[in-house]
């Protein structure tokens, strides 16, 4: 199966590529801009390839007939309060990019409306996530098209059919495109992170596949890494105490470089297939220690018939191999053989003489 490849920042994104790992912040900074560039120094601690936000300019993606226009927390009379509260001015976001990059990062953040298509553009988006909520959301699409840059897909909320349809739109216009799997469940249970979509996107789209994951864990991302995803997404956290609606569906740093670290381990593991042969032939050594052969379990005498109570497994395997017990019953010993003696071939008498 032929599938698609593209860059993103100088990261080659495909099967078989190293990857793509994105420490997604999103609205954890609360607004706070001091707060939003500790993140980017923590993730790229964590060793995370890419950095991503969320870009919210509320009056363009918000309206009064929403009905999550609910007080939010003690600070917030309103969700649209709160977006409000997480709009950074372009001068700001080219700080956070400048930033990221510095630290050798690729700087994404997700739009929520053609505004934020249009800021973001301005600053120098290297590629687009598209959230669940925008899959839908055609004017916002076309706008991305348009760029000619990669996409990265969510399928939160999508059926097949929506995903077929806004797969084909992107690369119709020449967009290169990976598709995400993601469950909008905050925290997401193991029952709901569907990991059997991942070879089945590859299958049926011919991209590059991922986990937008929200399980607050690393198990479903390592998991997701074992199976091949070209790229995971995981949202990220100073600490479970902080204020927000993704904390508990996020990893704290310290966990994300746990997770980083065993992607890592996979990939390599992945890339080095054993020729089991081989392997036996580089541990011979180790097998004559460990193995076991035959040993006289009693004083037995020159002449004995060996039978199966004669004789005992013991290590070292520098003998006569312990699976070889069959082939030795029965046979006459040349000598006597003390109890607790290995056996070896020289005790034996001939086949022919053994009668």
């Amino acid at each position: 199966m032929s599938v698609e490849q593209f860059k993103i920042g100088g990261h080659e994104i495909g099967y078989g590529k190293r990857c793509f790992v994105i420490g997604e912040v999103a609205q954890a900074h609360d607004g706070s801009l001091g707060m939003a560039h500790a993140f980017i120094d923590a993730v790229a601690a964590a060793g995370v390839d890419a950095v991503k936000f969320q870009t919210h300019i509320a009056e363009a993606e918000s309206s009064p007939d929403e009905p999550w226009r609910i007080r939010f927390s003690p600070q917030d009379a309103s969700r649209f309060d709160y977006w409000k509260r997480m709009e950074f001015r372009d001068d700001q976001w080219i700080d956070l990019k400048e930033h990221a990059e510095r630290k050798g990062l690729v700087f994404l953040s997700s739009p929520f409306s053609e505004e934020a298509v249009d800021l973001l553009t301005r600053i120098g988006m290297p590629a687009w996530k598209v959230a669940s909520g925008e899959v839908n959301n055609s004017l916002l699409l076309e706008k991305i098209t348009q760029t000619r840059k990669p996409i990265l897909l969510s399928t939160g909320m999508s059926p097949l059919s929506e995903i077929d349809g806004v797969v084909e739109r992107f690369k119709s216009g020449g967009c290169p495109i990976a598709v995400m799997q993601c469950s909008s469940s905050y925290p997401t249970p193991p029952e709901k992170l569907g990991l059997n979509l991942l070879a089945e996107y590859r299958e049926r789209y011919g991209c590059p596949v991922g986990l937008s994951d929200h399980s607050g864990t690393i198990f479903s991302g390592l998991a997701a890494a074992a199976l091949g995803a070209d790229i995971l997404e995981v949202h990220v956290t100073l600490s479970r105490e902080m204020f927000g609606p993704d904390v508990t569906a996020s990893l704290t740093t310290s966990e994300l470089g746990q997770l980083i670290e065993g992607v890592r381990f996979i990939e390599r593991a992945r890339a080095c297939p054993i020729d089991k042969e081989a392997i036996a032939t580089e541990f011979e050594g180790l097998r004559k220690i460990f193995t076991k052969s035959l040993f006289a379990a009693q004083d037995l005498p020159a002449g004995t018939r060996l039978k199966r109570e004669h004789l005992v497994a013991r290590k070292p395997g520098t003998g006569i191999a312990a699976d070889q017990v069959d082939q030795i019953v029965g046979r006459r010993l040349v000598a006597e053989v003390k109890r607790g003696q290995m056996l070896k071939p020289g005790n034996l008498r001939t086949s022919g003489e053994d009668d």
